[in-house]
């Protein structure tokens, strides 16, 4: 089949090469235009920009995917795939390509609609989560489905590593449906149960909330990692960023937000047991353990995190 790709992310790449390496044909792709990165703001081309210039595939860089009409709705298309693009697909462009567009979604589908499935999944403390693949529509998230594929999340892992997870297996399971469309052998069903919604995330939902059990704690530090970032405020109005941290289920409680150290242990409160603070980040210096932010601090006075 002749295919277009839209995507723009890292956990996009994994399906781009993954079509490119079948039979099927990928006449274009389609990213969002390069952005400024890194301290001296250099524009830089999307991940999957720039994998499909090295695959030697033309690419279409746009904010609008109508802007685009002229050029893509001469071609003949058979079906179009999207992950993670960041752009909504509408008329005439939804039903451009003769079998419509499938999209790889980072959630079992109906559950956690939305821009952030992964990190919602593990901040509300979901056991498992998965990738489906289903027919796009207007509507968020809302088309009949064609396969889906579970994963465990665990009790460690955070949204970067499970979106890096899910990235690899969705493309494979995109791959499958690609071929089973092409085949006319797969049909899709319709989504079934209650929606839940995962809006993208804010700083606010990244803010720890130290009244909360430690469990939850530890779930929304995951669920905000790698982006947009863990943190919570410190006495004199600076943020603290967390980069990693693990329940203390085996240590007597704090008071919510109260830091102590014990032994080699930095520990805040929580509603219920500690959290230890394994690697933190304090405003305007480089990433450090836990115990080094510690040595820096006055040991009379810890402070209470906020």
């Amino acid at each position: 089949m002749r295919l277009v790709v839209a995507g723009s992310p890292a956990p996009a790449v994994p399906t781009l090469d993954a079509l490119a390496a079948s039979e099927h044909e990928i006449v274009r792709v389609i990213s969002r235009p390069p952005a400024p990165l890194g301290r001296r703001r250099i524009l830089t081309p999307t991940p999957v920009a720039a994998r499909a210039v090295e695959l030697g595939i033309p690419v279409l860089e746009t904010t609008r995917l109508a802007d685009l009409e002229p050029e893509l709705l001469p071609l003949e298309i058979d079906l179009g795939i999207i992950v993670a693009y960041g752009g909504l697909v509408r008329e005439p462009l939804l039903s451009w390509p003769r079998l419509g567009w499938i999209n790889l979604h980072f959630s079992l589908l109906p559950r956690w609609r939305g821009a952030a499935p992964v990190q919602h999944a593990i901040i509300a403390g979901d056991e498992v989560t998965g990738a489906t693949v289903f027919q796009l529509t207007p509507g968020l998230d809302e088309g009949d489905w064609f396969a889906q594929e579970r994963e465990m999340i665990g009790a460690h892992r955070t949204a970067g590593a499970l979106l890096e997870a899910l990235s690899v297996s969705g493309a494979a399971l995109t791959r499958r449906v690609v071929d089973g469309l092409a085949a006319g052998a797969i049909a899709a069903r319709r989504q079934e149960g209650e929606p839940t919604f995962a809006p993208k995330l804010t700083r606010d939902d990244a803010r720890i909330r130290w009244t909360e059990p430690v469990e939850a704690v530890h779930s929304r530090v995951r669920g905000v990692t790698p982006e947009p970032g863990a943190f919570s405020m410190l006495p004199d109005g600076t943020a603290l960023k967390i980069l990693e941290a693990a329940p203390a289920r085996d240590l007597r409680p704090l008071d919510p937000g109260v830091c102590a150290v014990e032994g080699r242990r930095v520990l805040v409160g929580t509603a219920t047991a500690p959290l230890e603070l394994v690697r933190v980040q304090p405003a305007g210096r480089s990433a450090m353990s836990a115990g080094d932010w510690v040595r820096g601090l006055d040991a009379d006075s810890l402070p209470v995190l906020s």
